[in-house]
């Protein structure tokens, strides 16, 4: 249908779909020569003072010689970008290539002019803003490094779009002009402003959906029972404010209202005549395409779609949800599902049950989503049996709203941050989530609602290898606990179950967050307040010794001691423990005197309560305040039938709470005054070059050069300059299957040198004769090891022979190895210089396509091969993260002075992960280093060994323009 415009091919990377301002989508495309007739007609639409600010004098009508012009480009001088809803343009932007005197020129010229047009119908919408984001993106990619903008200044609305967009920018007035200049290099302020617009317009998105004023049941069964029929039942009995209308093509021509429930009845959409918000659809999959043709002439603004038979289904249904994705989109419709199992609001003025669930949960403070209609249902459940609270009161486990969205082929964990991050009736989001469709914007829109409310998130498909078949999205080749650790990072309670995302969502919805770990421990009986002694110590807390009030303890007495230790300054928060009493007394009465003291704890901080029970399910109840109607603004307390619950839930709180608190105040990237970044940058691009010579600059192709093997990737080298690259394309730390140039050793210690870091010279040692020579311009002692690549690391074979003090011992090292694990060229060995004593650690940096940078260190050998105790974050990361992933494994104490040995140099270690850090930020093209074995002695570091990959880098989506996932 597109056809190429002059000699370029047509750029379908270019193609993307926004969300708006008001939550509306469209799609942004390059203009081609078969847009001719489109763009005269959106021209006639365009109103007379739009076009006489598009080009300064009346201009009523396009010529021919016009439409020439703006359908045909090269799409690397001229330029221009359309947005459409539906068939139809809604606006356009065009740029043209200029030189210093402001003719049309070609490359190298790096300015161009730009120019826009909107319809008046969809100005304000922030469309103009949008073309910008994605022109400016284009331009970029074509070696165009400015833009030059000329506007009248009546024309406010489009001097706005400029200046409001975060660039470097000059203005300037002449001839009655205002010329505006901007560099198109993204800058902190047009990223901020850029997420900003993303965050607004996709709220608003899922604020269309979640508050819809009309809602139509499209596949309504005329008998009771079936999918349709039961939301449409829903809706009506959980009290819907707004209108609802029932459609279904088999109903009766003369048919208008469905009964027993009295609703409008429609035979298709095009019948209503008023107009629909959201349309729930529940038809065959064969049906939909149709459906959503006619909820996209009739204007309807979303779709939840419930429907199976997608990619959950198989190739034919993977392709069945593009289409439907592709065509809701082209209509400016955002899709719930397919396979969806629906939505919930809770809100007194909207009252939406769109969904399956048989009841309108009662409101409170917890926003829901889940990928699965199972887990949302078992969800639901469980937080209507611990206490969902009266229909008067927001309950200790209601909730606010709640989207169960299916194979999420639109509609995503993504979208619903967005929303809930500024949502006042929202306090903490549970999410249940089977895959992460973009991790990287995950985790960052994560890490900002974590700075203002929790996100507790449990992850199903953890150890499958691949997400659910209906999802679609990204590989990735992080591994689980990787995800978690980057998580933790963002400030994300990542737990294992979904009784745990249950606990931890009730505790943080009613209670404060903890000043700190201290925890104590009151209640009637000595063993349950041991085992809950015992599970804060194996959570990492530190509980203060139990307070038995014995057998015989009344309500008043629990009250007391409850007053108490909530004034006490040597405790954080308080764990109650209950058992069934014998004589006077009832659970309600313990209840009452608990929520007593808890609301009177005196002048100091708030602090956590829970209950831990046994077998006292009243009292549970009355603590949630479902047996009674408490008074407004009295506080709920969080009961639990196992103190290991309890604890757990409290544990994440103190965790989050301490994330929350260093978040308040981020680290620092540190500036090294010698790194030498312009030095490494032109290193990069000579040792790139072949590999980009063979593969089209993509990254796949052959790495030049013919290394020798293990022995010339582990030689170091004394030559100057740059040599070419060498060894196996394709090999590498982190995948040997990933593509790239893996350097050689002294290509890999020439880069970190730039970086400031140095590693152990080692020598190759092809003979004995060879090696003795090596090891006296080394200086005794040395070490003799293999490089080959299945011994290297592997001190457990004895493949490595230290503190060599003189030829004799080298020689006969040698020959030890030799005639124990094979030939010398097979071997591959080196002399190195002897390094001081220390711990022997690994530091890796790998990028992965999904998720970014990622930066990892551990222990060499077992604890990290054997037992997966390594640390991840992000990169860039700041003197605080580096610091926290030294301590953050779980034999951290080897390096802090364990059992009396020496602490070794965490100082050299933490700048050693930043400077690394530092080295795969600026240089993307680095997407794998190893540094193997690092050894931290009690004064500085050693890197015995190193080893690097460089590939084109993959393209960052977080950095570009906004849109949406690709279909």
């Amino acid at each position: 249908m597109r056809s190429p415009s002059d000699h370029h091919a047509y750029p379908t990377h270019w193609e993307a779909d926004v969300v708006l301002r008001d939550g509306g989508t469209a799609q942004i495309r390059p203009i081609t020569t078969d847009d001719a007739q489109r763009l005269v007609s959106f021209y006639e639409r365009v109103s007379d003072e739009s076009k006489y600010y598009r080009f300064f004098a009346p201009y009523p009508r396009l010529s021919d010689r016009d439409v020439h012009r703006f359908t045909h480009h090269d799409y690397v001088d001229r330029v221009g970008l359309a947005a459409t809803v539906g068939d139809e343009f809604i606006a356009t932007v065009r740029y043209d290539r200029i030189d210093a005197r402001g003719m049309p020129a070609a490359a190298p010229a790096d300015e161009a002019e730009v120019a826009f047009l909107v319809q008046d119908a969809h100005q304000g919408r922030g469309v103009a803003s949008a073309l910008l984001e994605h022109i400016a993106a284009v331009a970029r990619e074509r070696g165009i490094r400015r833009f030059a903008a000329e506007v009248l200044p009546a024309n406010t609305k489009m001097i706005k779009v400029f200046t409001d967009a975060g660039y470097t920018q000059k203005r300037s007035f002449e001839d009655g002009v205002v010329r505006l200049e901007f560099d198109l290099e993204p800058t902190d302020r047009s990223l901020a402003v850029m997420r900003g617009r993303e965050q607004r317009a996709e709220a608003r998105s899922v604020q269309r959906l979640l508050a819809p004023g009309s809602v139509a049941v499209i596949g309504t069964s005329r008998t009771p029972g079936g999918v349709g029929r039961t939301v449409l039942r829903n809706l009506l009995d959980g009290g819907f404010t707004g209108r609802v209308h029932a459609v279904n093509h088999a109903f009766p021509d003369d048919m208008e209202r469905l009964e027993p429930e009295g609703v409008p009845a429609h035979r298709s959409l095009r019948a209503i005549e008023e107009p629909v918000d959201l349309a729930v659809v529940a038809v065959p999959a064969e049906r939909v395409p149709a459906v959503v043709a006619e909820c996209g002439d009739h204007g309807v603004q979303g779709l939840v779609v419930l429907s199976a038979g997608y990619a959950e289904s198989g190739r034919e249904g993977r392709d069945r949800q593009r289409d439907l994705v592709r065509q809701a989109r082209s209509h400016g419709m955002r899709v719930i599902g397919p396979n969806a199992f629906g939505v919930i609001n809770t809100a007194e003025g909207v009252r939406l049950n769109a969904s399956l669930s048989p009841q309108l949960p009662n409101p409170g403070r917890l926003g829901l989503f889940t990928q699965s209609g199972a887990i949302g249902i078992a969800l639901l459940s469980g937080l209507h049996r611990r206490g969902a609270g009266l229909a008067s009161l927001a309950g200790i486990a209601g909730i606010s709203t709640f989207v169960s969205a299916g194979n999420r082929a639109d509609v995503s964990g993504n979208d619903l941050l967005q929303y809930w991050y500024d949502d006042p009736r929202t306090d903490v989001v549970l999410m249940y989530l089977e895959s992460i469709g973009n991790p990287r914007k995950f985790t960052r829109l994560a890490r900002r609602t974590a700075a203002v409310k929790p996100v507790v998130v449990v992850k199903g498909a953890r150890h499958t290898g691949s997400a659910p078949t209906g999802h679609a999205v990204p590989t990735t080749r992080i591994p689980d606990a990787t995800v978690s650790d980057l998580l933790r990072q963002a400030g994300v309670i990542r737990v294992d179950t979904v009784t745990e995302l249950a606990d931890a969502g009730v505790l943080l919805a009613s209670q404060p967050l903890p000043a700190g770990p201290r925890v104590a421990i009151l209640g009637n009986s000595e063993s349950l307040g041991l085992i809950t002694y015992d599970a804060c110590l194996t959570e990492g807390l530190r509980p203060l010794p139990p307070h038995d009030l014995t057998t015989a303890a009344t309500p008043e007495d629990f009250r007391r001691a409850l007053a108490e230790a909530l004034t006490d300054d040597a405790s954080d928060a308080v764990v109650v423990t209950a058992i069934p009493w014998v004589g006077d007394g009832s659970a309600r009465a313990l209840a009452t005197a608990v929520r007593e003291a808890a609301q009177t704890s005196g002048p100091g901080p708030a602090k956590p309560v829970a209950v831990v029970h046994l077998e006292i399910q009243e009292l549970a109840e009355a603590l949630a305040g479902t047996g009674g109607e408490p008074a407004p603004g009295t506080r709920r307390i969080p009961a639990y039938p196992a103190a290991e619950r309890a604890v757990r839930a409290l544990a994440e709180a103190v965790r989050y709470a301490r994330w929350r608190q260093e978040a308040a105040e981020p680290g620092r990237v540190p500036e090294y005054d010698d790194i030498d970044e312009a030095g490494a940058a032109a290193d990069i691009q000579v040792l790139l070059a072949p590999a980009e010579g063979t593969s089209g600059g993509t990254g796949e192709g052959t790495s030049a050069g013919a290394g020798d093997g293990a022995g010339d990737r582990t030689s170091v080298g004394a030559e100057s300059g740059v040599s070419g690259a060498s060894g196996t394309a394709g090999a590498g730390p982190g995948d040997d299957m990933s593509p790239g140039v893996e350097l050689s050793a002294a290509d890999t210690q020439r880069l970190l040198a730039r970086y400031g870091v140095s590693v152990l010279p080692a020598l190759p040692a092809p003979d004995p004769d060879t090696a003795v020579r090596a090891a006296e311009r080394l200086g005794f002692p040395v070490a003799l090891k293999p490089t080959a690549p299945h011994l290297r690391h592997r001190a457990d074979l004895g493949g490595v022979r230290l503190e060599l003090g003189g030829e004799p011992e080298l020689r006969r090292a040698y020959a030890e190895l030799t005639d124990y694990l094979g030939r010398p060229e097979e071997l591959g060995l080196v002399v190195q210089r002897m390094a001081p004593r220390g711990v022997d650690t690994v530091v890796r940096a790998a990028i992965d396509p999904a998720a970014g940078a990622v930066l990892s260190f551990g222990l060499a050998g077992a604890p990290s091969e054997l037992l997966g105790d390594t640390a991840h974050g992000l990169v860039p990361v700041t003197g605080r993260d580096a610091a926290e992933l030294i301590r953050s494994i779980r034999t951290a104490p080897l390096l802090f002075g364990w059992r009396g040995s020496k602490p070794v140099d965490t100082a050299a270690l933490e700048e050693l992960l930043l400077r690394v850090s530092r080295l795969v930020d600026d240089h993307p093209e680095m997407v794998a280093v190893d540094l193997e074995p690092v050894v931290v002695a009690q004064h500085g570091l050693s890197v015995l060994g190193a080893s690097a990959r460089l590939a084109p880098p993959p393209p960052r989506t977080d950095l570009g323009p906004r849109h949406m996932p690709a279909y």
